[in-house]
Parts: C-alpha cells; sequence; structure tokens
C-alpha cells in the first residue's frame, strides 16, 4: 500500500495531476500502526493509516478516526492537489500556509477531510483523490461507495 501513496502522477475521473515535492507521510513511523483495529473502512476491512507526517486526523493519530466530538467529521483521507487548496483557502480554511502550530500542507500530503468540505468540492470539480483504505466507514453515510471509487487515488503506471 505504501508505494501507491505517494508517486509523482496519478489518474482521477480521466484526468491525471501531478505532484510536487511530494512527502513521505509513513517517515518515521517505525513505531506507529498502519492500521486500527478499532474502525473499519469503507470496504470493512481495518482502517489504514492516512499519513503521520504530518500527523493527521481529528485526533492527530495518523488515522480518520471520528467521534461524538469531531463535529467537522474528518473521515475523508485525501490526497492534496493545488487546485484543492487553492479552493479551501478561498472557502476559508487555509490548509496550504504554516502557522506555529500546523506545517501546511502541499500537493501530494495526504490530510483527513471534513467530509461536507469534499463533497462540497467534489460537486465544485475540485474533488481531491481519496485513499479508500484509510477513509472512515462513516463516509458511506454520507456518499455511494460507487461515488468513493470514482475519487480513488490511482497511480500512474503509464
Amino acid at each position: 500500500m505504501k508505494h501507491l501513496l505517494f508517486l509523482s502522477s496519478f489518474f482521477i475521473n480521466g484526468l491525471i495531476f501531478s505532484q510536487t515535492n511530494p512527502t513521505n507521510c509513513f517517515d518515521a513511523m517505525s513505531d506507529q500502526p498502519e492500521v486500527s483495529t478499532i474502525a473499519k473502512n469503507v470496504f470493512g476491512n481495518d482502517l489504514m493509516a492516512c499519513c503521520y507526517n504530518p500527523k493527521t486526523g481529528y485526533y492527530r493519530d495518523g488515522f480518520c478516526h471520528t467521534g461524538a466530538q469531531d463535529y467537522g467529521v474528518h473521515i475523508a483521507c485525501a490526497v492534496m492537489t493545488k487546485e484543492f487548496l487553492a479552493y479551501t483557502k478561498a472557502k476559508g480554511n487555509d490548509l496550504s500556509s504554516s502557522t506555529p502550530w500546523f506545517p501546511g500542507l502541499k500537493p501530494g500530503d495526504n490530510w483527513c477531510l471534513c467530509i461536507s468540505r469534499w463533497i462540497e468540492a467534489m460537486n465544485d470539480g475540485v474533488a481531491p483523490p481519496l485513499i479508500l483504505e484509510a477513509t472512515h466507514e462513516k463516509a458511506l453515510d454520507y456518499v455511494s461507495l460507487k461515488v468513493l471509487k470514482k475519487y480513488s487515488f490511482v497511480e500512474n503506471r503509464n
């Protein structure tokens, strides 16, 4: 699975996107779990980690776990694109700028997004691709598996 996450380009809905300076979300993860046994993904399997560098998830545990206090429902493990980062910044959620408490994201980074923002971006044509193995099963309460699969991250094999 790891090789699939950090490629220089990928396809989604027939379009190719290039990543610039992709990061390795799993740097220094030797002591970090690759799967969660307390949550399932959209396929009903154990939830895979989304990213440890930068550490993502509502609980900043690397997973798209959710709970009653997660009002944003951060359950969609997405691979950031330039288009999506500009879109969400224009909507008032700047994920690309660094702050003292946040490193800022760049194209190629994986991040647990609020499912409502992802759906909004999908409806506006700028949804980032998803790593479905790391997307929480609760996403199926909002979007069908058929739709999610259309946005599944797929490596460029050309």
